[in-house]
């Protein structure tokens, strides 16, 4: 059954929004698939690709998804009007639902190429930058900090909102801290700056009309509803990552949708069928099974589960059996038990 602290601060449905959210070298394909097998509804993105990988790059292969893995959104990094538009468009001709303008990413690497979260300090130009992807004809969403350096206030996030919405954008996903420029690393602000998600439930109470996605120390799906009574979507990162059976009530609590009976064996089968034709191209096995490794997050036969998976993957000619292999280190209790919403 739903917990009480859930069923008393959010109505499901589907004008509801929760995502995983875009993050380097973790939500590349291998990764969305698997999250995929677990929620069917839960929005999914890409890592950050600059527009000047899409415009120049190997496209087929920075690009390639697998259909199942909508709903999906690709977010950009860039600052060129001209670039962006010209992504959009790829993005849509390659039939991605959603492009999102990174106005967040803090570290040195994106400051140098001008784009990420120093652009809050340039809203005109995030405004023309979404003005000119929307001429691609997808939905345009932003996703930024509550502020950076020297613009830290509440009121300093009102009105980079109310300048870059001119530009076309309805939906706005905010991380709930701010991004320190300069002196803090990219993993420092993930933690040292205090979370003040009370400002993200006021922006989308002062503006009603815009979609307000709250991002940042969502640790729990519990957490993730909570939110959900203040703003239209939370979007969650790491958590997900480390601890993925998370979502498995997702499209339930969230969505509206007829609770799940998935257990966590039927998704490592579906797995096991990726991996075999994954191998089958030229991959590793590697490369998808070191996403799965928070599968048994905090339940019995979780070490030894992550610990065959990480000894016997890397090796030559791994292939599913790797993986059904280390499924027989974990009980067949948790392996057939459906998500808590319907055990309680």
């Amino acid at each position: 059954m739903r917990p009480a602290s859930a069923r008393n601060t959010v109505r499901p449905g589907p004008d509801r929004r929760l995502s995983v959210a875009p993050m380097m070298d973790w939500t590349d394909r291998h990764e969305r698939f698997f999250l995929r097998t677990i929620s069917r509804r839960t929005l999914l993105y890409t890592e950050m690709i600059t527009t000047g990988a899409i415009l120049h790059g190997d496209r087929d292969r920075i690009l390639a998804y697998h259909p199942v893995e909508h709903p999906l959104a690709l977010q950009v990094g860039g600052a060129d009007p001209e670039a962006l538009s010209r992504v959009a468009r790829i993005a849509a001709d390659l039939g991605f639902d959603e492009i999102n303008l990174n106005v967040g990413c803090p570290s040195d690497r994106v400051q140098t190429g001008r784009f990420g979260a120093c652009l809050m300090a340039e809203p005109a130009l995030v405004a023309d930058c979404a003005a000119a992807m929307g001429e691609g004809g997808l939905p345009v969403t932003v996703k930024c900090r509550i502020g950076i350096d020297g613009r830290e206030r509440y009121d300093d996030l009102a009105a980079f909102v109310a300048t870059v919405r001119r530009g076309g954008v309805t939906s706005f996903t905010v991380h709930a801290r701010i991004a320190v420029l300069d002196g803090l690393s990219p993993k420092q602000n993930r933690d040292i700056p205090p979370l003040r998600p009370e400002e993200v439930h006021r922006l989308k109470a002062e503006n009603p009309d815009l979609e307000i996605v709250l991002n940042g120390g969502v640790g729990s799906l519990d957490n993730a509803l909570a939110h959900l009574g203040h703003v239209d979507g939370v979007m969650i990162g790491r958590a997900a990552y480390h601890d993925p059976w998370m979502l498995a009530d997702v499209d339930a609590w969230v969505f509206g949708a007829t609770p799940s009976a998935l257990t966590r064996r039927a998704v490592i089968a579906a797995m096991a069928d990726y991996i075999a034709d994954h191998v089958s191209r030229g991959g590793r096995a590697a490369e998808v099974t070191r996403h799965m490794l928070g599968l048994f997050q905090n339940v019995p036969g979780a070490r030894a589960w992550r610990r065959h998976l990480s000894e016997h993957a890397h090796r030559p000619g791994a292939g599913p059996e790797v993986l059904l292999a280390a499924a027989a280190h974990v009980p067949d209790e948790l392996l057939d038990r459906p998500p808590p919403f319907q055990t309680g």
